[in-house]
């Protein structure tokens, strides 16, 4: 029998167990003045296209900056779409300074198929940090910050100046972003000798680097046609005429992927053609109209150009087999970036003894205590193109190994671990740069 006066008693036992069993279940909570919470509290603003909120986290950015000494500045050469540069003043202003890339901006999230909330930067029991952009790209920008926090605490004080540029639209190619950004004269007053910019996560223990991107070109393909009954055979309809290209286009996507699957070479050294819409057909209430044959279709491709294409060549291939206009079809090429720099050479950086950047880059990554993969071409396209263009050197990196690799995918994330291992790299990398005086005839 339990007397009244034990009530008191049972109800605060009752509370020690239900906390102990929600601290139990619950996911690990994070100081807010840890390098972990910091990351976690850039990966909750929302800066998915189409209308991506630039204002928050560039006012977060500098926050943090400002707090570590550096210098900051916003420049705006769209409205509504911030650069925020951040400068770490080197003791020797004379050197080429060294410019490390992020973008603020992040594809968009289906939040019903994923586990957590894409943009709730939900902490795991396992360490696991699940937020939109949690790879692409949000870890280097804090990683970066982390890392001189690190040197400035050892009080290191570099050579050469580093700025961090925090860059808007590099998801929808750029244009208003990186490419307006290079072509200023606040960019060219920085007197950028080296680049670092992002990469891509590492199924193993290696630390993967990239020298040069693929660059995108959307393809527009329009077929026009005589209309008529759905029954009646018809040459040259609108149809047919863009069913034959579509037939054109497989076979040499397939010539490509043949290449890649024979192991000649790796999926990003190949042209890529994937078809991402089509448009035809007459709509009713219904859906389409099914006894008519239209009169326009309409179709559109995702084109990725290794810096080796000749893009004359790709460009007579589709006016002459794609698209060609005794067909009665049309075409519109939209190139996202360039494929030469300033002299006509492919945007490609050295990745040998001709580069001293790239003696350097090894020397700090081993001295990390990681490994180099082979250097690769990336398969898909980032903002480094734009300062290889200008012939500056730069490297794609992102420190992540035995991730998988989940950039534009559901369920993003980064663990806890291996977001902390990364600001390490990167204190190696920013010294050893930082540190180098030979490479000023760049």
């Amino acid at each position: 029998m339990i007397n009244a006066r034990h009530f008191p008693l049972l109800s605060f036992a009752l509370l020690l167990l239900s906390l102990r069993l929600s601290l139990a279940t619950s996911p690990p909570q994070q100081d807010p003045e840890t390098p972990v919470a910091r990351f976690q509290k850039y990966l909750r603003f929302n800066t998915a296209h189409p209308n991506p909120n630039y204002t928050a986290p560039v006012s977060f950015l500098t926050s943090l900056a400002t707090s570590l000494g550096l210098k900051t500045q916003t420049l705006e050469f769209i409205p509504n779409k911030p650069t925020l540069l951040i400068t770490w003043q080197g003791s020797n202003p004379s050197l080429h300074s060294l410019l490390f890339n992020s973008h603020l901006d992040s594809v968009p999230a289906e939040p019903s198929k994923w586990t957590h909330p894409p943009f709730s930067a939900t902490l795991t029991p396992e360490g696991k940090i699940f937020a939109r952009g949690a790879q692409d790209d949000k870890c280097i920008a804090i990683q970066y910050l982390e890392a001189i926090r690190n040197l400035k605490a050892r009080n290191f004080v570099p050579t050469r100046t580093l700025h961090i540029s925090f860059v808007p639209d590099e998801e929808i190619g750029g244009i208003d972003g990186s490419d307006k950004f290079v072509k200023s004269k606040e960019f060219k007053d920085l007197d950028v000798g080296f680049v670092l910019d992002e990469g891509q996560a590492s199924v193993n223990d290696e630390f993967r680097v990239f020298y040069a991107d693929r660059s995108p070109w959307n393809l527009i393909i329009k077929a026009k046609g005589v209309p008529g009954h759905g029954s009646r055979m018809y040459d040259n309809g609108a149809m047919e005429n863009l069913m034959d290209s579509i037939e054109v286009i497989n076979r040499f996507r397939d010539s490509q992927f043949d290449i890649v699957k024979a192991g000649k070479a790796s999926n990003s050294e190949v042209i890529s053609v994937n078809p991402v819409f089509l448009k035809a057909g007459i709509p009713s209430p219904t859906g389409f109209v099914m006894n008519m044959q239209p009169s326009e279709a309409e179709a559109g491709f995702d084109l990725r150009l290794p810096p080796t294409a000749d893009p004359d060549l790709v460009k007579k291939r589709i006016a002459e087999e794609w698209a060609p206009a005794v067909r009665n079809m049309t075409y519109e090429i939209i190139e996202k970036g360039p494929l030469r720099d300033y002299m006509g050479r492919p945007l490609m950086t050295a990745t040998d003894d001709s580069n001293p950047w790239w003696s350097v880059f090894k020397q700090a990554i081993a001295a990390a205590g990681g490994k180099l993969a082979k250097p690769e071409i990336l398969s898909s396209t980032t903002d480094a193109r734009f300062m290889r263009q200008l012939g500056i050197p730069a490297f794609g990196f992102s420190p992540m190994t035995n991730t998988p690799i989940l950039l534009h995918d559901h369920n993003e994330f980064l663990k806890d671990t291996i977001f902390l291992k990364g600001i390490e790299v990167y204190e190696h990398i920013i010294h050893a740069l930082s540190s180098f005086e030979e490479a000023n005839s760049i």
